[in-house]
């Protein structure tokens, strides 16, 4: 394989229960399986990313101080602005910054018994000089959560289960994360990495890309570049869905190589997650794909996939986040 394979997923969103969609989420089990990556088109969401790609745009144009005043190490929740080289993956620096946004929650109070990932939830940071980012993001999360919910779904069916198999984990609603990322490389210095090679911790990520390439996916062992394909979105599977599956779907490998010194490249990623208490067992798969199972955990022992939501998802944060992991969690 050179590319990555497309689904148009229309005929689950507007007839999820004639024939095309249940080809349809058969098709998307089989490239979960054997990619754990595709273009995803037909997916009605348009009109939203106009809006909040116009934002975004608006948002890394303000002037630094502005960007820096929301500071995600003011945060405890890793809400808030990235400053360039930042974070970092496989302990190197990342060439990229970015604004992390979550539902918006109160923050929690938590006891001393109380799993510190529960601090993943609380309120955003907001540049106050654009206020209709605010409007932009609400609305494209709430359409991107409806569509992970019929992706979910149809997932479920094509794995042999129940349409609502998923829906207790999401019960009553997942924990979604979205950033808004510009990939470049300081006037001096830098290097080649926009983002180390990673999985995703959650269920399933959606990625819209502008022009510029970078995206890459390591499918066994060959490196495919996830080349940008206008008005589609690139969706991955996370380690969630590894883990319920004991493996017969993959969390796959993936990395983003920073454009050419004086390049921009911009992306808005979506995590669609479920809630941050769930914890996946693995599910009774049909003996056919049950025999096709990998095991639930990354080959690198040093990178462990634990069960509970919330668990897995902050053991990146903290390791890609230093200043937040130890001004809150030491």
């Amino acid at each position: 394989m050179s590319h990555l394979p497309i689904l148009d997923i229309s005929q689950l969103r507007t007839n999820p229960n004639n024939a095309a969609a249940r080809r349809t989420a058969f098709q998307l089990r089989d490239i979960c399986h054997h990619q754990g990556f595709c273009y995803i088109v037909g997916h009605g969401m348009a009109a939203r990313l106009e809006l909040l790609t116009r934002h975004m745009q608006g948002f890394f144009k303000l002037p630094k101080a502005q960007r820096e005043a929301l500071n995600i190490s003011g945060s405890r929740h890793f809400r808030g602005y990235t400053v360039l080289g930042d974070e970092l993956t496989g302990g190197e620096r990342d060439w990229r910054d970015q604004m992390d946004f979550g539902d918006e929650l109160p923050a929690e109070k938590l006891g001393p018994n109380d799993p510190a990932w529960l601090n993943l939830r609380g309120p955003n940071q907001w540049p106050g000089s654009l206020p209709d980012l605010r409007t932009a993001v609400a609305e494209y999360m709430d359409g991107m959560y409806e569509l992970g919910t019929i992706l979910t779904s149809a997932l479920a069916v094509g794995l042999g289960l129940g349409a609502d198999y998923f829906s207790d984990y999401f019960d009553p609603k997942g924990d979604a994360r979205l950033k808004l990322i510009r990939y470049r490389r300081p006037a001096t210095g830098g290097s080649g990495q926009g983002v180390g090679w990673h999985h995703d911790t959650g269920f399933l990520t959606f990625i819209k890309q502008d022009e510029i390439g970078g995206l890459q996916v390591d499918i066994d062992g060959k490196i495919i570049d996830a080349t940008p394909m206008k008005d589609a979105l690139v969706m991955n599977m996370g380690e969630m869905l590894q883990v319920a599956t004991g493996g017969y779907l993959r969390a796959t490998p993936h990395r983003v190589k920073s454009p050419p010194p004086g390049v921009e490249r911009q992306s808005i990623a979506y995590f669609f997650n479920p809630k941050l208490e769930a914890k996946f067992e693995p599910i009774p798969l049909p003996p056919e794909l049950a025999k096709q199972a990998k095991g639930a955990q990354n080959i690198d022992p040093n990178d462990p996939v634990f069960n509970v939501v919330g668990e897995n998802i902050l053991k990146t944060r903290l390791r890609a986040h230093p200043d937040v992991a130890a001004k809150f969690y030491d």
